[in-house]
This record gives structure tokens, sequence and C-alpha cells, in this order.
């Protein structure tokens, strides 16, 4: 039986001051994230593309979370693997070290490139820019891995990327319990499966999230005063969550119908009513784009 090979670019990486680890890719196939890339906080971060043996993933992670590096994890990986000439992957381990493989017979144009905390591979890219891009960008770009991790899969897509061209993107970012909850690892699992631009679709999931589950600084916190009252009373009367009078004055009834209103758009990460006299300026921001006019 054949399969299609996952024609795919993709990096691998970690921040250890964060601490994260995480992984980006974009492909010429459906759903490449639900296969590709795999993470687990404190054990690091695998690709698996070509023709794909989508059980490295899972074991690399095993041996990794045992005590194994990136690179005996990945000759581990490779030893009994009579297809391994086909396959390509990357490993960041839980110190941050980096290791890849392409194997001879992946399709043209394919490579991959390592760097501190990284590694970068694709096949059947349009030449070897799609992946210098991706290492420039991740290199140089100032933010949080996740955003890091997207400016890289941004730069290789306008590189050129896959030479077939586009249908799925995926962003998975794993922390020490740092997911919703606080009892899993999973920060950030974003997947485009389908789409003709999936990875400009997936830089505004990632948007989209920062939006939901970022955190601002107790001091940049902005204090209710009279005007941003009567701002936000007004935008609670036109969407139907309060009846009272425009006063300016953040009374009870102006913080339960706050309330109401962060239920509905989800935004329950960034306000409560523990906190009821100062807002988020991110939340504010959201609210006059998409409300203030109406």
């Amino acid at each position: 039986m054949t399969h299609p090979h996952l024609t795919t670019f993709s990096i691998v990486a970690c921040d250890l001051d964060e601490p994260a680890w995480g992984a980006a890719v974009a492909s010429k196939f459906l759903a490449a994230g639900a296969l590709v890339t795999w993470a687990r906080a404190g054990a690091g971060v695998i690709a698996t593309q070509a023709f794909a043996r989508v059980s490295f993933g899972p074991r690399g992670l095993d041996l990794m979370a045992g005590g194994l590096d990136a690179q005996a994890t990945l000759d581990r990986l490779l030893a009994d693997d009579p297809e391994r000439e086909h396959r390509q992957v990357g490993c960041v381990d839980a110190q941050g070290q980096a290791a890849a493989f392409t194997g001879g017979d992946c399709f043209d144009w394919a490579g991959h490139r390592t760097g501190a905390g990284y590694t970068c591979q694709g096949n059947i890219l349009t030449g070897p820019e799609p992946l210098n891009a991706i290492a420039h960008a991740f290199e140089t770009t100032s933010s949080d891995l996740a955003g890091r991790l997207m400016a890289a899969l941004l730069a290789g897509d306008t590189a050129g990327g896959d030479r077939r061209g586009k249908q799925s993107a995926a962003l998975v970012v794993v922390k020490p319990d740092g997911g919703y909850g606080g009892d899993h690892d999973r920060w950030l699992d974003l997947r485009v499966d389908d789409d003709p631009d999936p990875v400009n679709r997936l830089a505004g999931l990632l948007e989209l999230h920062r939006l939901y589950f970022g955190k601002t600084a107790q001091e940049n916190l902005l204090p209710i005063k009279p005007a941003l009252a009567s701002e936000l009373q007004g935008v609670l009367a036109r969407r139907g969550y309060y009846d009272g009078p425009v006063t300016g004055t953040w009374d009870e009834a102006s913080i339960q119908a706050f309330w109401a209103f962060v239920g509905t758009e989800n935004l329950e990460e960034r306000w409560t009513p523990q906190d009821a006299h100062r807002l988020d300026p991110v939340i504010l921001t959201f609210i006059r784009e998409r409300f203030g006019d109406a």
C-alpha cells in the first residue's frame, strides 16, 4: 500500500526561560498538524514528516522523557526502520538540544537546518530559501516562543514553502501545567486543516488566542473612571446587558452586566468581578473595535 508524502515545512523549538516547547508546520496535506507535530512539556518536541512514521512522535517523546537527548532519540527511532531514507524528522529535547534527519530518498528540495534550541526541516520545497527564511525569522524575532514560531512559519510561507501549494498549518506550544485550567501542558494547540491560505489564517488564530488567554501585567490595568464607565455602560446598553442609566458610576448593576458580557465573549481569563474596578486594555481595544460604533 502506498501513502501520500507529508510534503511539509516545519520548525520545532524550545524556550527554556518560559519554559516552553513547541512546533509549527505547514503543508499541502489535509490536517498536517494532526500527524506531524508532537510535544510534551519537560520532555521535548518532534516533527515527523515526508513518508511520515507517525509513531515516531509519541515514541520519541517517551524516549526523551526517559532521559535520552535529541540525537540519541533520533538514532533510536531510525535504527530499525527499513524506510529511514524516506523519513524526515526533527527533535528538540528537554535541555534544548536539537537533532534532525533528512533521508536520501526524500523528494527534492529536501533538507534541514539546526540552531540553538531549534531545528527546521522541509521536503518538496521550492528550494532552500524557505528553510533559510524560517531559521532567520526564528533567530531574529523578539517574542515568546509562540510568536517566534509563527514568525518563522510566515517567513517560510512567504519564501516559497511547499512547491505543490497550500492546504493546512498548525501551531502547538506546551508548558508545565500551562494549559487551560492548569492541570495539563497544552498551552496552545491551533490548527487550520483545510484552507487556501492556511498560514495567514493560523496567524489570525494566534491573535485570538492572545486575546482570550493572554495576561496583562497588573500595573498596566486601567482604572474604570467615570468616562470609561460611561463608555462601557453605553456598549452594555446597546448590546442588551444593561438597562440602567448611563451615569459614569461603575456600580454593582454595571459590574454584573459587564460580567455577563464577559461570559458571552469568553473573556473570563482577562476580567472577573474580583477586580471589578480595573480593566485590561486588551479588552477595551476588543470592545472598541467590535462594539464601539454600534
